[in-house]
């Protein structure tokens, strides 16, 4: 058995049992704000019955268009910058072959098809990671979050296996040598080995009353808000222009728009 596999299953056995023997401790107080019902909303929390993001596209006209609403987000959330065999990301760019793959229109235009497109995790109405984690370190929230309890994730991946849309990083070595000393944002938890990460919606920045990071970076090219409310920016962006969300076929209902 090498080493990296010895880690992995070191790693996964001490999870497994402070959590069956109900030890399972937050590493920091910011944990406990990330775990399953213990979101403190204040008086300024936003809340919707059911979130979702519409991405206008057309506003971006360059890759470097998303850069600062990148840099927003993983600043936001200790996002390590590894370069080599770990590629931690939370919202990133691909071509549009990439982001939809099912779609059969051979006729796009050549600025439509040559544009890059931002990815994150879809918060989908029907996630499979949901159902296939074992522990519950991923689970869904009243309001449609697909959230994450990073003190309860053994590090299995069967949430990364579930994705369909390839939203979840895997921390294969300790993340937190290759972060700002201190880290950028102290009051989010940094990760270590051998647990998964991925966009949670700005959860934390919604119980407090802010928008997520990359739409207030974004100078109102994304737009977030309750998908149930026919008022709310979004339903009435989706309500006057086309979009199309990634894989609908699958059934999973992502909250992410695009307007291409």
């Amino acid at each position: 058995m090498n080493k990296s596999r010895r880690s992995f299953l070191k790693t996964a056995g001490i999870s497994a049992f402070a959590l069956s023997s109900g030890i399972a401790e937050p590493a920091n107080e910011a944990y406990a704000k990330l775990a399953p019902g213990r979101y403190t909303r204040g008086e300024t929390a936003l809340t919707a019955k059911r979130w979702a993001m519409v991405v206008l596209t057309r506003e971006f006209k360059t890759p470097q268009d998303y850069e600062p609403l990148i840099k927003a987000c993983h600043s936001a959330h200790n996002v390590p910058d590894i370069a080599g065999r770990q590629n931690i990301k939370w919202l990133w760019l691909d071509a549009y072959a990439h982001v939809f793959p099912d779609d059969m229109n051979s006729h796009l235009d050549e600025y439509t098809r040559a544009a890059s497109y931002p990815l994150l995790c879809n918060h989908c109405s029907n996630p499979p990671c949901v159902r296939v984690c074992p522990t519950q370190a991923t689970y869904k929230m009243e309001d449609g979050i697909v959230a994450m309890d990073y003190h309860r994730c053994i590090g299995c991946r069967f949430c990364m296996a579930g994705c369909p849309y390839g939203a979840r990083s895997f921390n294969f070595m300790d993340p937190r040598p290759h972060l700002a000393n201190p880290a950028p944002n102290p009051t989010f938890p940094t990760r270590m080995s051998g647990v998964v990460e991925k966009c949670t919606f700005c959860a934390e920045r919604l119980a407090v009353g802010r928008f997520p990071a990359c739409v207030e970076a974004s100078d109102g090219r994304l737009l977030f808000g309750d998908l149930e409310n026919p008022s709310s920016d979004v339903r009435k962006a989706l309500a006057n222009n086309y979009s199309i969300r990634r894989k609908p076929s699958i059934g999973t209902q992502p909250g992410v728009y695009y307007i291409i």
